[in-house]
């Protein structure tokens, strides 16, 4: 189970050391000292609890709150402010805001541990139950509504820090045909192989693999630019080949295989821009790429893959036209033609 994290801000690094030691063995611990870093830190790796100074120079911890509870990535974090008022108003006013406790100076340690591990207690609770709201039931994979909240949230990062971002999309070849062949049961099972082994070929704790249709799949892969998604695309065919699930109706191989669209986001995009101050608002800006634009990329991808036979990985970076750049695919590993009446429908680390 993934440790909890609580983010602790206050402007005297004093008090940041005292309720650390307070804390220490509850959760793992982040600091900041002013609200521009506690935001930067929240968006870097965002905690299951903000412990808030109330009052900070410059940016206070209401306006902190307030930014917090605004920010779509961040809105959900419990906010429990830390400060030496008790006045009725003064935590009306931050209630209102979105705080869900308050915290008084001087700080008792048992009050303080009690308070937060209530809190961290019932995010965990809330995180399963979201989790659970957020799986496929045949294969216990994220779904769809997952896939793209996790994407969206992948692609503001990128563009912020300036990482490259990749995708693929993943379709079953002539999957209708083999549940005509073999029944439903078959299909499911076959889908539940599929799944499987995606997961395995997935070998980062960022990655993230879903089912977004009936025998659809989509991995996310931050932080790997184009080179490093082909090679995760690689493995990929290669391990659904090596299932060795019959197929007899397939137009592509005697057994189970798919075909792969990779959308990249990296140097090599025409799209790429490089971070700035302002990167996080350049999602609302009416030229700038979106999230989508990365989806649409590896799902042009997929298409041409299947045009040109299926069975293989091709790539397109956001913003790129014409023929996409081609991954081998496993049937063209092993010396077969690609199939030119197909219907429209080798391990390394990334680098």
């Amino acid at each position: 189970m993934k440790a909890q994290s609580v983010l602790l801000v206050d402007d005297d690094p004093g008090t940041i050391a005292v309720m650390a030691r307070m804390l220490a063995g509850e959760a793992e611990l982040r600091f900041a000292v002013n609200g521009a870093d506690a935001l930067r830190v929240a968006h870097e790796n965002i905690p299951d609890l903000i412990l808030l100074d109330a009052e900070m120079p410059g940016m206070s911890g209401f306006k902190v709150c307030e930014t917090i509870k605004a920010d779509q990535y961040l809105a959900d974090i419990p906010v429990i402010f830390v400060s030496s008022h008790r006045e009725p108003d003064f935590e009306l006013a931050g209630f209102e805001l979105g705080a869900v406790d308050f915290v008084a100076k001087p700080i008792s340690a048992l009050m303080l541990r009690a308070r937060v591990r209530t809190q961290l207690r019932m995010q965990r609770t809330v995180d399963e139950l979201r989790r659970i709201a957020t799986l496929d039931a045949l294969t216990r994979l994220a779904n769809r509504t997952r896939f793209d909240e996790v994407l969206k949230r992948e692609w503001s990062r990128c563009r912020r820090s300036g990482e490259p971002l990749s995708l693929l999309k993943i379709d079953a070849d002539h999957f209708k045909p083999y549940c005509d062949r073999y029944g439903q049961p078959a299909g499911d099972a076959c889908i539940k192989a599929i799944a499987s082994a995606l997961s395995a070929a997935s070998w980062r704790p960022a990655d993230l693999v879903a089912r977004i249709g009936d025998d659809e799949f989509a991995m996310l892969l931050p932080h790997t630019p184009r080179l490093g998604a082909m090679n995760v695309a690689q493995r990929v065919l290669a391990d659904i080949e090596a299932l060795g699930i019959e197929h007899e109706r397939s137009k592509v191989s005697r057994q189970v295989t798919v075909s792969v669209g990779i959308g990249c986001y990296d140097e090599e995009s025409p799209e790429w821009k490089e971070p700035s101050a302002d990167s996080r608002f350049d999602d609302l800006g009416h030229s700038a790429s979106t999230a989508a634009d990365l989806l649409q990329a590896g799902c042009a991808a997929l298409a041409w893959a299947k045009l040109a036979g299926r069975a293989q990985a091709q790539s397109l970076g956001v913003g790129e036209g014409g023929a996409p750049y081609t991954a081998l695919g496993a049937r063209a590993a092993a010396g077969r033609p690609a199939d030119p009446n197909a219907d429209e429908e080798v391990d390394a680390d990334r680098e």
